[in-house]
């Protein structure tokens, strides 16, 4: 299985620290979000990992290279000055991600979630999300689960992860171009194209300098 790092977003909310580096390497104590992402990637057995870029890319590339400190092979689909959102910026890399359903990882996350799992999951479905309770940034949550089945509109709610498993066919039909997934993914949610599952542990969606300090504080 490839994984691919969703990393060309712009980190307004964190700026000024992202005016001059990119939100994903951003630290939590002595490594780059990012990088965490590869090491626990590396961990479960993956072997190749396409990173998505556009503010501040080269960054990104010279400081993480062809990925062999990693014991991975990095690969990169830049988007030049405009981010495609998060649909649009998988469209781009699809070419790159092969036949096989793929593990897609926010790279603004910060989580000790157990990708091994994941990549020996057989998938019943076109796309596979990774829930979590609600943070209070987010309290009214996301979707449902039930019974593995993430649902529209049902209680409780949860918070996407920015962690999944998606599949080539779930993208079908869409021309390249800023994209973004929500609306597709409800759309496929109400089709029941989609399962799920509930992470306990750890998860931070490092948005904003008050949650950056927070993880750090620890």
């Amino acid at each position: 299985m490839k994984a691919m790092i969703l990393a060309a977003g712009r980190g307004e909310r964190l700026r000024p620290l992202t005016d001059h580096t990119p939100k994903p390497l951003l630290k939590v104590d002595d490594k780059s979000l990012i990088e965490y992402h590869l090491y626990r990637l590396a961990q479960a057995g993956i072997k190749d990992v396409v990173i998505n870029t556009a503010w501040l890319g080269a960054q990104i590339q010279q400081t993480l290279g062809n990925g062999e400190k990693y014991n991975l092979t990095i690969h990169y689909s830049d988007e030049g000055n405009q981010a495609l959102e998060t649909a649009g910026g998988i469209i781009r890399a699809l070419p790159l991600l092969g036949d096989e359903p793929f593990l897609i990882i926010n790279g603004d996350i910060y989580t000790d979630y157990d990708f091994k799992p994941l990549t020996e999951l057989k998938l019943n479905s076109e796309a596979h999300l990774v829930m979590v309770k609600n943070p209070d940034h987010n309290h009214q949550g996301d979707f449902a689960l039930e019974n593995n089945q993430i649902k529209n509109n049902s209680e409780p709610l949860y918070t996407y992860s920015g962690i999944g498993i998606y599949t080539k066919e779930f993208f079908a039909g869409i021309a390249e171009g800023v994209v973004a997934l929500a609306p597709i993914l409800k759309e496929k949610i109400e089709q029941k194209k989609v399962s799920g599952e509930l992470h306990t542990g750890a998860w931070t969606d490092v948005g904003t300098k008050e949650r950056l300090q927070q993880l750090n504080n620890k």
